[in-house]
């Protein structure tokens, strides 16, 4: 009986075996046999929250089951189901992240915005303002000294006053006075980033980047059409968490206008160019011999294009300096920008000391990004102020410096000029030498600027043959003439302006081709010298061209 039990036991595990072998299930099972066993030992309790069912959400469709506030969230695949109540909930405005700019996180800034354009608060309205909290610009705090802003940031409890500098404190008292809910107003130019969003650069940094610097979303800039150099103002926000810089939170003007009047504004590159007709007087006192040397022999219109050709150490820089308070006491309505590229820091203080204009400046020691920068800042906002019909004057020094930096930062194409200049690199500054012109509907973008000749480099005279068919008036500068202490240095014979009939009297026009036969073959330094002797003894040029015999 034993023996028999056990054939039967040995068959029946042969039979089990055979049949999982070959797939087939036996309903008969062991005792001890339980595939589960080691799943119920490692399967958790129903306590535990992270193997909790999560709600099914994909990217633009929003939660399945879920409220709609966690469906772009980045974070809910780690977080519980938040709600299981059929309650719907009104998503948050999208936020604007702020790419990366000068060092910090692309989540540094964010904003919200409506549909106006405008920066709204995220938690509530705007908040109740102290009525003993002061109303601060930015532009008045960047033209106070350094004694008032550390008075005014002492009264408002800023801390560490005398080891912070002037753009850091500017920021400070911002921020200080933020904190009472005072309101804050900012004005700046734009610059327009790559990635389509703005700052409001400041000419008192030479729209150098800066601490306080006011932030435009894309959709305000979108709104309003609003273009690298636009003149823009309004209320401006505190930067929040994590937040760097602060941000416009409603536009009030574009360029001095109301907001309105841009949509009616004509590109700048619509805008129809005609010869320079109006003429700008540069006459002033009878003692100033060379703005009335300028004025007879090189007349300078209303959107000129003009060049100034110069060896070194020839005075162009003090030409400049007269020609540009010659035009701004006879043309006060002109807005003049005097642009300096790769100058001596010297040079750049006694421009500022000396012309009662708008002095923007890049120094040698600054590095080709920052001269290719400022350049493109300022012939941008002299577009934007032509396209409202406005006169504007760039005095330039120099355009082959400029040229220069261009050069560099272009890529290598293969193609390679003599000197050293590659092919492409001369199209930018063309575009800026270019942008000079008289506007038929109204405004005006004269520029002037230098071009430097014999400095012994190749590439100096490369730039020079580039530009020189460009301009419609050239004035040259010699070297014989400032050996002979004979200022101003002008060479007579090789400068002129185009179409110059445009601009002189008809009567004035013959009496100047006169004056130019009887000194045609002169040697420059006598024609000068005979030029300057007959218009020292005669107080104005009209009376000097009258004793001419036509």
């Amino acid at each position: 009986m034993e023996r028999s039990a056990e054939e039967k036991e040995r068959k029946h595990r042969s039979a089990s075996s055979e049949g999982q072998a070959g797939g087939i299930r036996s309903d008969k099972r062991p005792e001890y046999y339980d595939p589960l066993a080691n799943e119920r030992e490692r399967r958790p309790s129903d306590s535990d929250s992270r193997y909790k069912r999560r709600p099914y959400h994909r990217r633009g469709y929003g939660n399945r089951g879920g409220s709609m506030e966690h469906a772009n969230d980045p974070a809910n695949s780690v977080q519980p189901h938040p709600s299981s109540s059929n309650e719907s909930i009104k998503p948050k405005p999208e936020s604007e992240a702020l790419p990366p700019q000068q060092g910090q996180h692309a989540q540094q800034i964010q904003q919200g915005e409506d549909k106006n354009g405008q920066d709204n608060f995220r938690n509530g309205d705007m908040p109740i303002r102290d009525k003993t909290a002061p109303s601060l610009n930015i532009t008045e705090l960047q033209e106070k000294g350094m004694e008032d802003l550390a008075k005014m940031g002492s009264e408002l409890g800023v801390e560490g006053i005398g080891a912070l500098e002037k753009s850091v404190l500017i920021f400070e008292i911002l921020k200080a006075n933020a904190e009472k809910n005072g309101l804050m107003y900012g004005s700046g130019y734009l610059e327009v980033l790559t990635d389509g969003f703005g700052f409001l650069r400041s000419p008192s940094y030479c729209y150098l980047p800066s601490p306080e610097d006011i932030y435009l979303s894309p959709s305000q800039i979108r709104r309003f059409s609003l273009k690298t150099g636009d003149y823009v103002a309004g209320q401006i926000r505190p930067p929040r968490e994590k937040e760097r810089f602060f941000a416009m939170l409603k536009v009030e003007s574009i360029n001095h206008e109301a907001t309105e009047k841009k949509k009616e504004i004509i590109p700048f590159e619509s805008l129809v160019p005609y010869f320079p007709t109006k003429r700008f007087i540069l006459e002033r006192e009878p003692e100033e011999i060379a703005t009335r040397v300028v004025d007879i022999i090189t007349p300078i219109g209303k959107g000129q294009r003009g060049l100034i050709v110069a060896q070194p150490r020839t005075g162009k820089t003090v030409l400049l300096q007269k020609i540009a308070n010659s035009i701004l006491k006879n043309s006060p309505e002109t807005y003049m920008i005097v642009l300096l590229i790769d100058e001596r820091p010297e040079e750049v203080t006694d421009m500022k000391r000396y012309v009662n204009a708008e002095v923007v400046s890049s120094t040698f020691d600054e590095p080709p990004e920052r001269h290719v920068q400022v350049a493109e800042m300022v012939i941008e906002k002299a577009k934007r102020m032509v396209e409202y019909k406005k006169d504007v004057v760039i005095l330039l020094d120099s355009i082959t410096r400029l040229a220069r930096a261009y050069n560099t930062l272009q890529p290598h194409s293969g193609k390679i000029l003599s000197g050293g200049v590659d092919a492409n690199a001369l199209h930018k500054p063309k575009r800026f030498f270019g942008a000079a012109r008289n506007i038929e509907t109204g405004g005006s973008l004269t520029i002037i600027a230098t071009a430097l000749i014999d400095t012994g480099s190749r590439m100096d005279e490369v730039i020079f043959e580039e530009f020189k068919g460009t301009g419609n008036m050239e004035l040259h500068l010699d070297r014989h003439l400032v050996d002979r202490r004979i200022y101003p240095a002008i060479n007579i014979e090789k400068s002129g302006t185009r179409k110059e009939e445009l601009l002189l009297h008809p009567d004035e026009l013959q009496r100047v081709w006169t004056l130019r036969k009887a000194m045609n073959g002169v040697p420059p330094v006598e024609a000068m010298e005979l030029l300057i002797g007959k218009l020292k003894k005669i107080k104005t040029n009209i009376e000097f061209l009258m004793t001419l015999q036509v």
